[in-house]
């Protein structure tokens, strides 16, 4: 891919540059960072650096500055630009970087992925409005002189009057490609914060050529996205190239140098919480790059305990308590177990399995049919393997329960016609969801429902 032009530090005619020698009052001290200016729109280390949304939208302030002193705009053509960033970060435009339509049987991922970018897209665009008008009357300064930036076009469409502004009245090559860098660093900026739910907070890693470095991994994303129900595999591989710079084994999440990367489930309500997203968890105590790996990969596999093999329910003295306990790091990898306790007893569930049966659960129940049998959650969580029905319907009551004990719970439970319902659902409200699978003929598994508390009990 195209790369911008990022030269080395000038250095006086007729003298050597010798890293390290002592200076004098009569031999200026060298900078520490190379003057911006010239073809030089950034100053990031040739080894990277970690910028959070905020800080590299910031740092691209110098294009901006650019495209302002070429074009000799004014306050009256921001409204042009606003509209073209507008509609390029947009879904549905003519504009658009992103063609993904939405519709009612869009993939959950699809829709939650496209949300994401509609809410990211408007609020890059508002910090672009907020920056030109701030640049008109407070420049960035430019030692190295003015900006001349070479970006090859990506194939980004102009709004009639941003074309007419940038390459008809007063525009030419210079603030055409000036801006075409600007627009595209934002275009990768909002792709590469797609995975994340807490965007803001994540740690981009930026190199002098800003976010191009993504463009391999985000190619791979973006088109997977775009022609077929994205693997969380792929979501998750293209959080950890926007991170690391590196790509490694498939997982459900990351950990690299300062915090970690797993879905956003564990700290929000299962009922309601993100399926696909990744939130980004500051952990000083993380050093080295690893990835969150499920137990058993192939959960058809797994072995299988029927829920009408299970004791009969029994009276538990308050609710249960969970908590996540990691693994040890073994060729780059390491699970994740969630440890559910009661009364000094211990079950273990993968938590990978967990999220597995959080991403593929029916949200609600599509009809009001009667559970032919209620199963006990501690019981559920004691079975060996994964538990599941043939015999029709099965509840599983998990109300008043944590949320970590009902996301242990999706991992117990054979994810496949598996509903979580909040417990004063009806159905009206019901009928117009989508319909999870009844199996007629004993072969298949018949509906499991687990039943949470609403979303208003939290």
């Amino acid at each position: 891919m195209p790369r911008a032009s990022v030269p080395g530090t000038p250095t006086t005619p007729g003298t050597l540059a010798v890293p390290g020698a002592p200076t004098t009052p009569d031999t200026p001290a060298a900078p520490d960072t190379p003057a911006l200016g010239g073809s030089r729109w950034n100053t990031f280390p040739a080894a990277g650096t970690t910028l959070t949304a905020r800080e590299f939208f910031t740092a691209t302030e110098p294009l901006l500055q650019g495209i302002i002193d070429d074009n000799a705009l004014t306050s009256a053509d921001i409204k042009v630009l606003e509209g073209q960033i507008r509609a390029t970060l947009a879904l549905g435009t003519r504009e658009t970087s992103l063609p993904l339509y939405l519709g009612p049987d869009s993939a959950s991922a699809a829709r939650e992925l496209g949300a994401q970018a509609e809410t990211i897209g408007r609020e890059l665009a508002s910090w672009s409005t907020e920056a030109l008008e701030r640049l008109l009357s407070d420049p960035v300064p430019l030692p190295a002189g003015p900006l001349v930036v070479r970006s090859h076009c990506y194939g980004h469409l102009l709004t009639p009057p941003a074309a007419d502004l940038l390459l008809g009245r007063r525009g030419g090559p210079v603030s055409m490609q000036l801006y075409n860098e600007w627009l595209h660093q934002l275009v990768l900026l909002r792709d590469a914060l797609l995975p994340f739910s807490n965007w803001q907070d994540a740690p981009l890693l930026i190199t002098p050529t800003g976010l191009r470095h993504t463009e391999p991994a985000r190619d791979a994303f973006l088109t997977e996205l775009l022609v077929r129900q994205i693997r969380h595999t792929s979501i998750v591989a293209f959080a950890r190239n926007v991170v690391t710079g590196s790509s490694g084994p498939a997982g459900y999440g990351f950990e690299a140098g300062g915090g970690t990367a797993l879905p956003a489930v564990l700290d929000q309500p299962p009922l309601t919480a993100p399926r696909h997203l990744l939130t980004w968890r500051p952990d000083p105590s993380v050093g080295e790059v690893a990835t969150y790996v499920a137990e058993v990969q192939d959960y058809y596999a797994a072995p299988r305990t029927l829920v009408e093999d299970l004791p009969p329910a029994i009276t538990t003295s308050g609710p249960l308590a969970a908590r996540l306990v990691t693994a040890p790091v073994v060729d780059s990898t390491r699970t994740a177990r969630m440890e559910v306790t009661h009364d000094g007893t211990t079950a273990h569930v993968d938590l990978g399995q967990a999220l597995r049966g959080h991403r593929f659960a029916h949200r609600e129940s599509p009809a009001a049919a009667d559970a032919s049998g209620t199963a006990d959650a501690w019981s559920t969580l004691r079975a060996p393997g994964l538990v599941w029905t043939q015999g029709g319907d099965a509840t599983v009551d998990a109300t008043a329960q944590e949320d970590l004990v009902v996301l242990a719970l999706l991992g117990r439970l054979y994810p496949e016609n598996l509903i979580l319902r909040p417990a004063d659902h009806s159905a009206e409200r019901s009928a117009a969801r989508p319909v999870a699978r009844t199996t007629t003929d004993g072969t298949g598994p018949g509906r499991l429902t687990l039943l949470v508390d609403p979303a208003e009990a939290h």
